[in-house]
């Protein structure tokens, strides 16, 4: 019977919805007028201000700022590079830890990492094609204001569009630093802090209320490699102007979507620096191959925003890599590097 009335419920609710529907005054079609649609015509230069991104990284959470810029090469390459840094110290997590740490037990005397990711690469398009595709837009006036427009269910109209798509094939490098904790390695590695260092290194220690504790140990890793994969983007470039004082409607969205491989052949781990005397990390298990899977979004338009995010494993200490990022991009500036114009002679 309970499920009878949630039916009962849902049903009366898509009838009234229907209704409200074909019973609204602006429910009347459109007719419209193509300003363009022009997939291959889009900016050359993408530069990208992002004034915050967020990683949930289990070797380090952090988050901070960064800069992309993207490249379109003619109908044959995209180049892509890409910086980020923490906004301060309380935002590298386990670097803010680490010096609280040292604070507190002056034994540890090795300074952690300061979290830093560079990349660079390339995507050879390895096929570039356009196809016939439809895409809506949201009628909106100038009157849907403020309340006004946060209340109304928005109407939509469907344009044909041509859609152009790049399969692409990615090859790029990555450089990375970070501090680690330890402890938390030795937990996920299932080591004790002795068979990682040898009997010689103090596994526990006397805290500020006199009490035994497990000794805290931070360090560093350093992490070269390079990336590995394919791509699919979808560019839409494409205007058009409605009648019954409708908004202009635009769609120029560039959006990729990807999937790579890692490889660091390069990994070091700084020793140990504790009460004075060095402690190799050679004993720690590192892995040299990861893999992310993400998506890119940005529009073409002079000055407008971005957006991105990825999930996956990186190199580095084993049981370290699982992250998840997401980003923001604002402002983005994108010119198509064409400044030249015809002169005519009279």
């Amino acid at each position: 019977m309970k499920k009878f009335h949630i039916f009962l419920v849902l049903f009366a609710f898509c009838v009234v919805s229907h209704t409200y529907a074909q019973s609204r005054k602006d429910n009347q079609p459109v007719t419209y007028e193509e300003l363009y649609d022009e997939p291959y015509a889009i900016n050359k230069l993408f530069v990208q201000f992002q004034p915050v991104y967020g990683e949930l990284w289990k070797a380090n959470i952090n988050a901070g700022f960064g800069l992309e810029a993207t490249y379109f090469w003619k109908e044959k390459m995209t180049f892509r590079a890409h910086a980020r840094k923490t906004y301060a110290q309380s935002f590298d997590l386990t670097r803010d830890i680490a010096e609280n740490m040292i604070e507190d037990n002056p034994a540890l005397q090795a300074p952690p990492r300061v979290l830093n990711f560079y990349e660079f690469g390339a995507t050879y398009h390895v096929k570039d094609f356009e196809e016939s595709s439809k895409t809506k837009m949201f009628l909106y006036r100038k009157s849907y204001k403020g309340d006004k427009w946060a209340a109304r269910v928005p109407l939509n109209a469907e344009i044909p569009c041509k859609v152009r798509k790049i399969y692409g094939a990615r090859l790029g490098g990555m450089f990375f630093d970070t501090a680690v904790d330890i402890n938390r390695v030795l937990e996920a590695q299932d080591m004790t802090i002795t068979e990682a260092f040898g009997e010689e290194f103090p596994a526990q220690r006397v805290n500020n209320m006199g009490e035994m504790e497990e000794t805290s140990i931070f360090s560093g890793v350093d992490v070269k490699g390079a990336y590995l994969g394919g791509s699919m983007t979808w560019i839409r470039n494409v205007a058009v102007d409605f009648d019954n004082k409708y908004q202009e409607g635009v769609d120029d969205l560039i959006l990729t979507a990807f999937f790579d491989i890692l490889i660091a052949p390069a990994i070091t781990v700084d020793d140990i620096i504790y009460g004075g005397r060095a402690y190799s990390a050679d004993n720690l298990e590192t892995t040299m191959f990861g893999f992310r899977a993400g998506i890119d979004g940005k529009f073409n338009r002079t000055l407008s925003w971005g957006y991105g995010g990825e999930i996956g494993v990186r190199p580095g200490l084993k049981g370290q890599g699982f992250y998840a990022l997401i980003k923001v991009s604002f402002p983005v500036f994108s010119t198509n590097l064409e400044y030249s114009v015809e002169a005519f002679g009279k």
